[in-house]
């Protein structure tokens, strides 16, 4: 074999290896994604076992202490399927290990009986005479130089083959103790997953027995209810009038303009009309429609986005739809937006925002780029709303606020420390809605837990 040769034969050995060594990389970057994944929900579940320990403190706290039950419920049940896909994962690599043990067997086989036979061959010509036999039976010098060079590349194929045994057997020894390893894991993982479904059954358990006690409670579910329906309905009054307050400036601002712009546009015709001694009509400031200026866009006229800067941050506020950052960095859902029917009684719940269990005094921050429009008390809680050109969010039940009305801020500002609800829970209340007093479930905005 030439050394061209020789070094070829290397290569696909090499590549061969390489080959086993990507397929093992990408089945482990495929679990240790799964892995990351069950971490991050073992990290919530854990956050949510010290929420629901502090919401036993309280007596009243039945319909919080049942959302994060359920919360853990869903959760855990996600942390069980991805420990389901670990183990089909693991199968599936073991499946593949065993069937390269197989198949490196069979080709460690072969190339030891191939070897073997070049040895053999070898022994049987061991005689000096008969390779120098070999090189003087040749019919031309140049035939003698090509079976010279026939006997070095049949030396060095040996060479070639007893390098090529030694990279299988380690390649096998090594697939071998991936596979063992396979192994191990698998039991591992079964055992957390006999785990998990155990505390899966509890967690049932105790869903039942709050809904059982909430069914014992109801005349108190009742109060609770029409307290915070009370609560929703003067947020909405505070809000509204917020709105109504910026709307009428935003509009007075651009009467403003387009009188000065109209003024400015007569003074240069009349200018014009003495300079030329002939009169001139007035150009038309701008396309109106029922008074109000029509914007370029075809976009629904608003008079929050009259202004470059209202309209850009309409915009960037739209276009982050179902990406804002979360206004608290922990916490759990337990009161979503829109109407929820309270298991074991026959009393619905609506909410205009979503309630978010934190620890009292959390870091509450903007979810996008701003201005603050109020601070101060609504239904006896502290609350800031922030305005987004055409949109608002709220951010209520605060302990304190850190920002001032007609500050501008940043996605991520801190705007204050989260307080406590009507409950008697570390909690935030958090909404969006738009100048119409429309309100939006703000799960579809913020950015997905995973």
């Amino acid at each position: 074999m030439n050394p061209m040769l020789k070094k070829w034969s290397i290569l696909i050995c090499i590549c061969l290896a390489c080959c086993l060594n990507d397929a093992n990389a990408q089945n482990g970057n495929s679990r240790d994604e799964l892995q990351r994944q069950s971490q991050t929900l073992q990290k919530e579940l854990d956050a949510l076992n010290n929420l629901l320990e502090q919401t036993k403190k309280n007596k009243k706290s039945s319909l919080a202490q049942l959302a994060l039950i359920r919360n853990k419920i869903a959760k855990r049940e996600s942390l069980i399927n991805g420990i389901a896909k670990q183990v089909k994962a693991l199968d599936a690599a073991i499946q593949s290990n065993q069937q390269d043990v197989k198949r490196l067997n069979n080709e460690l086989d072969i190339l030891k009986y191939r070897y073997a036979k070049s040895i053999v061959f070898a022994y049987q010509s061991r005689s000096g005479y008969e390779y120098l036999n070999f090189l003087f039976s040749a019919g031309s010098f140049n035939d003698a130089v090509k079976r010279i060079t026939y006997l070095k590349s049949y030396r060095q194929n040996r060479e070639t083959q007893a390098m090529a045994i030694g990279l299988s057997e380690q390649n096998l020894k090594s697939k071998i103790t991936i596979l063992s390893e396979n192994k191990q894991d698998r039991m591992k993982t079964l055992s957390a997953q006999t785990v998990q479904l155990k505390v899966l059954q509890d967690d049932r358990k105790e869903q039942d027995k709050v809904v059982k006690q909430l069914k014992n409670k109801e005349q108190e579910i009742t109060t609770q209810v029409r307290q915070k329906e009370a609560q929703r309905r003067k947020m909405q009054s505070a809000i509204a009038a917020v709105i109504k307050r910026e709307m009428q400036e935003a509009q007075k601002r651009e009467n403003d303009r387009l009188a000065k712009l109209k003024a400015a546009n007569a003074a240069n015709n009349k200018t014009t009309a003495v300079a030329d001694n002939k009169p001139k009509s007035t150009p038309v400031v701008g396309k109106v429609q029922g008074g109000l200026k029509s914007t370029s866009d075809n976009r629904p006229y608003s008079a929050l986005e009259t202004s470059e800067e209202g309209r850009e941050t309409s915009i960037s506020f739209e276009n982050n739809k179902g990406g804002l950052p979360w206004p608290v960095s922990t916490g759990s859902v337990y009161v979503r937006f829109g109407v929820e029917s309270i298991p074991g009684t026959k009393l619905d719940r609506k909410s205009d925002g979503i309630e978010i269990a934190v620890p009292n005094g959390t870091s509450v921050k903007s979810v996008a780029n701003g201005t603050v429009v109020y601070v101060g008390d609504v239904n006896g809680y502290k609350t800031v709303f922030i305005k987004h050109g055409k949109y608002f969010t709220t951010y209520s039940y605060l302990s304190n606020a850190i920002v001032s009305s007609g500050q501008e801020v940043r996605a991520g500002t801190v705007i204050g420390r989260s307080g406590i609800n009507l409950d008697g829970e570390g909690a935030l209340l958090f909404s969006i809605n738009n100048e119409k007093v429309v309100y939006f479930d703000p799960e579809n905005w913020l950015k997905a837990k995973r």
